[in-house]
């Protein structure tokens, strides 16, 4: 419960997912300016596995596939969309922004895998996907105005 919450952020009465995501930004610019992009994926990759056994459990023993309170995938959707962002703070809100507007759309695949796998690899993945296409936005973005991390 404790890793499926990130840590209690699950919790909060309003938009925990949105809080997680919050959350998520100054942990990833802690790892990526200790360990480099290096750090940072391997700590997206951690949550992902991690995560994908959180969600399953707690689903499974709430009866609820994926519960509000379950937000270890938008801190590792939020990390795998950083992992395109240059270590600048005008970026990481960028990051933020494009992660949530794809996270709560959810434009193809993720709806889809949102709609038919109804597990923990399913409620990871779809926030991956969304992840996917925020941090490609980023990538634009980035190579427009020349920025390198």
């Amino acid at each position: 419960m404790l890793v499926a919450t990130g840590f209690g952020l699950g919790r909060l009465p309003a938009a925990p997912g949105t809080w997680a995501s919050l959350a998520a930004l100054p942990a990833a610019w802690l790892l990526r300016s200790r360990w480099g992009i290096g750090g940072l994926a391997i700590a997206a990759a951690a949550s992902l596995l991690l995560g994908w056994w959180a969600a399953d459990r707690v689903g499974r023993a709430s009866g609820v596939a994926d519960p509000s309170s379950t937000v270890i995938d938008e801190i590792a959707g939020q990390w795998l969309t950083l992992l395109a962002a240059p270590l600048y703070p005008l970026f990481y809100a960028l990051a933020f922004l494009l992660f949530r507007i794809c996270d709560i759309a959810k434009p193809w695949p993720a709806s889809w895998i949102d709609r038919c796998l109804r597990n923990g690899l399913g409620v990871m993945l779809d926030d991956a996907a969304a992840a996917g296409y925020a941090a490609a936005v980023l990538l634009v973005l980035a190579a427009l105005l020349d920025v390198r991390s």
